[in-house]
């Protein structure tokens, strides 16, 4: 695969910067939603648990975009050291195709796959 071009790369990385805040913002917003459902809440049962798979699906959303977060943290500096697009592990070009859809991604396809099997 071809690396990136000058023009390629800074698209990528405007990308990964307003991905940043929408991120950044959407942990802003769940906090709420994420902190643990109380026991004293003069609901019934059934709105109970359903309150707390809410609150359950809205903590793992929440550490997603937290992960997601680090590995554009990880992405920005690896442009400023001149790496990005170079996959951690084989070193290799990482493609634009793949780049656009997650900028974020550290791994090339080969070595995601091969990461994934284990």
């Amino acid at each position: 695969m071809d690396e990136l071009t000058d023009e390629e790369t800074q698209l990528l990385v405007n990308k990964l910067k307003e991905l940043q805040v929408e991120l950044k913002q959407l942990v802003r917003e769940s906090e709420g939603s994420s902190k643990p459902v109380s026991l004293d809440q003069p609901i019934g049962r059934l709105s109970r648990m359903d309150a707390i798979q809410q609150q359950q699906m809205a903590s793992e959303n929440r550490r997603s975009h937290r992960r997601r977060l680090v590995l554009i943290d990880h992405a920005l500096r690896a442009e400023e050291d001149g790496t990005y697009g170079l996959c951690r592990r084989c070193e290799e070009p990482i493609g634009f195709g793949r780049l656009s859809a997650r900028p974020e991604t550290p791994l090339c396809l080969t070595c995601q796959s091969a990461n994934e099997g284990r």
